[in-house]
């Protein structure tokens, strides 16, 4: 099951950004996602297959039940910081209506790069493990609060 506990439980906690690739991202009140490009004004959209990474708060809970403090939203570089789903169990593939817009699963994890500073700070990183990437097939504004849906699984 993909979705916890009942299916309009799965929300966005926040939107987060940041002008340069390998840093921790910040909080914004909402972003505006484009078609084939990202979040923008963040370091990461492009037209490519990784144009927004997400993260799940349970899976930054995981962090901090190795009893390392100070984790919140954003700090594992991820856009859009979720609760309520279990976004590394969605297969490649699967659509997700997120705020206003449609996007599509595309990787889950990735290879953790050089210089990443939650491993160099702490010894590890959930993200290449449990972050998700998505590209955006219908464009609009996300924000906290927003509903996730999973609309098509493959």
């Amino acid at each position: 099951m993909f979705l916890k506990g009942r299916v309009n439980m799965a929300r966005v906690l926040s939107v987060n950004i940041s002008e340069k690739k390998g840093v921790i991202k910040h909080p914004i009140e909402k972003g505006y996602f484009e078609v084939e490009h990202g979040l923008v004004g963040d370091a990461h959209a492009g037209k490519w297959h990784r144009q927004v990474s997400l993260l799940g708060k349970e899976s930054i809970d995981k962090m901090k039940s190795l009893g390392i403090d100070g984790f919140c939203t954003g700090k594992f570089a991820e856009n859009i910081t979720t609760e309520g789903i279990d976004l590394f169990k969605l297969p490649v593939g699967t659509k997700l209506k997120i705020g206003e817009t449609l996007m599509e699963v595309t990787q889950i994890g990735k290879e953790c790069h050089v210089g990443c500073q939650i491993r160099t700070l702490v010894g590890d990183c959930i993200m290449p493990r449990e972050g998700i990437f998505t590209r955006v097939l219908e464009a609009g504004w996300i924000k906290p609060g927003d509903k996730i849906e999973v609309v098509r699984e493959r």
